[in-house]
């Protein structure tokens, strides 16, 4: 059975069948208790009939009136009747030994008194007494027995009917637990699986599970997942192409200023083309081509930043790396915001140098949104071993910091307006923004830690209202094994 509906339907089934068979037997009892009923009422008829007997018995043997011993006669046929038509009820209950004695003193018991009645010889009362003490004894035994059958057919009752409760109880509990495991489990982890999602973490999601309706679950859950990653990738290809699109005006006005002096020397060139002075013509065709170049770095940055590829990592060098995420940005800088870099110059960092620029950017373009007047943006970066040096204290760590082998820390601090507490764990959490509607998707720090996370890293943020933000990324160092 590999369907969880198949394997609930067997255990409803065993249970439907265990109550079944408990209510065949309670039944079965029952008309047992019935029979042992109905016999105790027939022992009780013939002890009845035993003591009316011996009552008028003695009325005869004090008035002797012919009524009192047609009486005795009566009770006498009667019980004789009864016991001949429950032989087999009455020798159930005791030996047939003795239920046959017990015939033979009722024989006795009537012959004796028509012998009495015939002569009258008070001499012969005591063989009536004896025969009729035991009548009535041996009907008191059969009454106790059968009262002592009863209580305990009715006290085996009791116990099976308690057991039968408790069998089922227990079944029910084995059952709900192995529908909990297989049903309450995997349900547990889609619901992690879904808290991950609302966290910005997409992980494929794998159910220790055989069952039809899991595996049809898991699957259409994963297909999910791959359906929130492409329409995922696609709003960040978006949010990328709006910083795109915001970095052209401020590459338009940094270009502006390589071809305004290209000009300004091409028409002094032209102007003193026909002078004898070669070495000023040389030095206005050396800025020339330095502003030539100054233009195509500042295209080639923006070349490298806007073109799709794959992950790649390669060793870079992280203040040129910062260098060139700076001429792309610098017209959207205000300038009453410095950005002041304290990267060594030969600090080297192993990564994807697209994602390397997008982090970048993010996370300056974001501290430059925190002002709201004149600020410093400080970008600072170091080797670190984190075995020594743990994740600050006070700062919310986000992803896992690895504490073995050493790592690039990039710090980028500024001296805005800072953010709130209550806000604060949710900020790389996608779609989510304090800014007004229109003004953002919220994307921005989710791809900061997208991209830390695809490099191995982690990212820890400290922040207090009014003072300002600083982000923490390490990235890992990948150790050259000789």
């Amino acid at each position: 059975m590999n369907s969880l509906r198949q394997k609930i339907a067997f255990g409803y089934a065993v249970i439907g069948a265990l109550v079944v068979a408990l209510s065949l037997l309670s039944f079965l009892e029952l008309r047992l208790l019935e029979q042992k009923i109905k016999a105790g009422e027939r022992i009780g008829e013939f002890f009845g009939l035993a003591l009316e007997a011996r009552r008028f018995e003695k009325n005869y043997f004090l008035y002797r009136q012919e009524t009192d011993l047609a009486e005795n006669r009566a009770y006498v046929g009667q019980a004789r009747a009864l016991l001949h038509q429950q032989r087999a009820l009455f020798e159930a209950l005791d030996e047939p030994a003795h239920i046959a004695r017990l015939g033979e003193e009722l024989e006795k018991y009537a012959v004796f008194m028509e012998d009495y009645a015939g002569h009258g010889d008070s001499r012969r009362e005591g063989r009536i007494r004896a025969a009729g003490k035991e009548i009535v004894t041996t009907a008191e035994h059969l009454s106790r027995t059968q009262r002592d059958a009863l209580h305990r057919l009715l006290d085996r009752h009791r116990r099976m009917l308690i057991a039968s409760v408790v069998a089922v109880a227990l079944l029910v509990i084995v059952i709900g637990q192995l529908l909990a495991r297989r049903v309450a489990r995997p349900l547990k982890l889609l619901e992690a699986n879904m808290a991950a999602i609302a966290a910005g973490r997409l992980a494929t999601l794998e159910m220790p599970a055989d069952d039809r309706e899991i595996v049809s679950l898991t699957q259409a859950f994963n297909r999910l997942l791959g359906e929130i990653e492409t329409r995922q990738g696609m709003l960040v290809r978006s949010e990328k192409l709006a910083a795109l699109g915001t970095l052209l005006s401020g590459v338009a006005h940094e270009l502006n200023n390589p071809l305004s002096n290209i000009s300004s020397s091409c028409e002094i060139l032209v102007e003193e083309i026909d002078g004898d002075d070669a070495a000023f013509k040389r030095e206005l065709l050396g800025q020339i081509d330095d502003e030539t170049w100054r233009a195509r770095r500042i295209v080639r940055s923006l070349l490298d930043y806007a073109r799709g590829r794959d992950f790649k990592k390669e060793t870079l060098a992280l203040a040129q790396l910062l260098d060139e995420t700076l001429r792309l940005i610098r017209g959207q800088i205000p300038a009453r915001v410095a950005v002041v870099s304290r990267i060594p110059d030969d600090l080297m960092i192993a990564g994807d140098k697209q994602r390397l620029q997008q982090l970048l950017f993010n996370l300056i373009g974001n501290a430059v949104a925190a002002m709201d007047g004149p600020g410093e943006i400080l970008v600072a970066a170091h080797r670190i071993d984190p075995a020594h040096e743990p994740c600050h204290s006070g700062a919310l760590v986000f992803g896992q910091c690895s504490e073995q082998g050493a790592a690039i820390e990039i710090e980028v601090r500024d001296n805005g307006h800072g953010i709130l507490p209550d806000v604060l764990p949710r900020i790389f959490d996608p779609f989510f923004t304090t800014k007004e509607v229109g003004n953002g998707l919220g994307l921005g720090l989710f791809i900061v830690f997208e991209i830390v996370e695809e490099h191995g890293g982690c990212v820890a943020v400290e922040s207090e209202p009014g003072i300002g933000t600083a982000f923490f990324v390490r990235i890992p160092i990948e150790e050259k094994h000789v």
